[in-house]
């Protein structure tokens, strides 16, 4: 998805649909793939950096003078970051072709997203390196950091692109040489670019990125969206228990009765310690299995039996008891 064609090809594909009532039953290999892929689980995250990319692109649409606010989505590892970037990213594309459909015969398609990984050790030519990539600008070794990104600014300005997608954020490291030029080329981008930017990363706030002058620029422009572990219990609400029944409400499986996996949402917690990375992986494994043994059901067994992440099983694994 890192380049024009990968993403539109995914923004423009059909996600998983969960069974309906009134659908021809499923193969079971076809069981089996919808289960891999899997619907994205609407998270509290979600909806709220869905809201903020809305307001902040309207907000800066016509902001000429300085660089226009952005958005920071930070969190632990397995939190639901990558995924709440690309559905958000995904749902700006399909509204921005809905509302300027490419006339017919034209060669000239918008690109309303742009979405960039920052490579490791990313140095400011590496990164816009990978800028020019997206849109498939060609760049040779002779040209300078100053030529690829005259061309990047020129190029996605006439694309139309709006929202910037910078995922791995934490790759950057501005107390080094290389990194202070990486995040300096960002903040130039940010100025010269007629877009939102929207990065994301493990832990943003602990990370150099939040440190000394250049920090405090990035800061004082970009709104925090907290994308942790799911409380268990939120005032009177449980939204843990309210996305393991969405997730339950998604499976595909002939014999599984509801209510069952919301009733071990105790259970659930403990051992995924609320990431929504983990308690997907988790069901959609023991709905697999399920498959696979013919039982097509998800049990309290089913889970357990179920090896997840080293970071769930090493500090997050209950005392089992029989």
């Amino acid at each position: 998805m890192t380049t024009w064609q990968g993403w539109h090809r995914f923004a423009t594909t059909d996600p998983p649909a969960p069974p309906q009532s009134d659908d021809p039953p499923r193969s079971r290999d076809e069981r089996l793939a919808y289960h891999s892929a899997f619907v994205t689980i609407r998270t509290p995250a979600i909806s709220q950096l869905a809201t903020q990319v809305r307001t902040l692109m309207i907000l800066g649409r016509h902001q000429q003078t300085t660089a226009r606010p952005s958005l920071i989505v930070t969190g632990p590892a397995a939190a639901g970051k990558t995924t709440a970037l690309l559905h958000v990213g995904r749902a700006c594309h399909l509204a921005h072709t809905r509302k300027n459909p490419t006339p017919p015969g034209s060669a000239h398609a918008t690109a309303p997203v742009a979405y960039v990984l920052v490579p490791p050790g990313a140095t400011a030519k590496t990164l816009i390196t990978e800028f020019a990539r997206y849109l498939g600008i060609p760049v040779t070794t002779r040209m300078t950091q100053t030529q690829i990104t005259d061309a990047v600014c020129h190029t996605y300005t006439q694309a139309g692109v709006q929202l910037v997608l910078i995922d791995e954020i934490h790759r950057l490291n501005p107390r080094t040489t290389t990194g202070a030029q990486a995040a300096d080329l960002l903040k130039d981008l940010t100025e010269r670019l007629p877009a939102t930017f929207v990065y994301a990363g493990i832990n943003v706030t602990d990370t150099p990125l939040f440190s000394g002058t250049r920090g405090a620029q990035l800061a004082g422009r970009a709104t925090l969206i907290t994308c942790g572990p799911l409380p268990a219990r939120h005032g009177t609400r449980e939204p843990f228990r309210d996305v393991i029944t969405d997730i339950e409400n998604a499976l595909d499986l002939t014999h599984h009765k509801p209510g069952t996996l919301p009733a071990h949402a105790p259970y659930l917690h403990q051992r995924t310690a609320g990431r929504i990375g983990s308690l997907t992986r988790l069901i959609r494994q023991a709905a697999i299995t399920a498959i696979h043994d013919g039982t097509e059901r998800i049990t309290k067994t089913t889970l357990d039996g179920v090896q997840l992440d080293h970071l769930a099983e090493t500090h997050h694994r209950p005392t089992r008891r029989r």
